[in-house]
């Protein structure tokens, strides 16, 4: 290794150990502001979505006792208990909307596409060919994606394209 290769190395080693230390904070950072409503006075350039978050309902099935079982003197049983199925459906979570920033249309061609499959696929959440398009599969990689980190939406996020290394980060946003 030459002189000049290893004065290189050790501040490049430790700006990639930087990297990884602060690897997943941008996009629970931006997920903790998604909004209820739209935002009422945006950043000029900025793009928004909104996704609708579906509601939870649970379905809770028991058995309610209707009849004991009869036994006679003996202690045999001359009449099994018999049972209801009783059914009750209980909101978990009521559905609500979301508003959240997303990398605008203007970017979003067959190269951003593309890159952005590239992206899932290095961190396994896109199997299928890279296509660049933006197409179901690719949504619901996005949407497991996001899962992960706050956001259960298909739509690409600003933050999700941040933290996948396809839009750049502000630099006063940078920890």
């Amino acid at each position: 290794m030459t002189p000049t290769a290893a004065r290189w190395l050790l501040p490049c080693l430790l700006l990639l150990t930087g990297c990884g230390a602060q690897h997943g904070t941008g996009l629970t950072a931006e997920i903790i502001t998604v909004s209820a409503s739209r935002p009422s006075d945006p950043p000029e350039g900025a793009c928004w979505d909104t996704d609708i978050i579906p509601a939870v309902i649970e379905t809770e099935t028991v058995q309610s006792l209707v009849n004991p079982e009869q036994r006679d003197a003996a202690g045999q049983i001359t009449s099994p208990a018999s049972y209801m199925s009783v059914t009750k459906l209980r909101m978990v979570q009521d559905r609500s909307e979301v508003w959240f920033r997303v990398p605008c249309p203007d970017l979003q061609d067959a190269t951003f596409w593309a890159t952005v499959q590239r992206a899932l696929k290095a961190r396994g959440y896109y199997l299928l060919p890279v296509t660049g398009t933006d197409d179901a599969e690719t949504a619901d990689a996005v949407r497991r994606f996001q899962a992960t980190h706050g956001l259960d939406s298909p739509i690409l996020s600003l933050a999700a394209a941040q933290e996948l290394g396809l839009v750049a980060v502000p630099l006063d946003q940078v920890q």
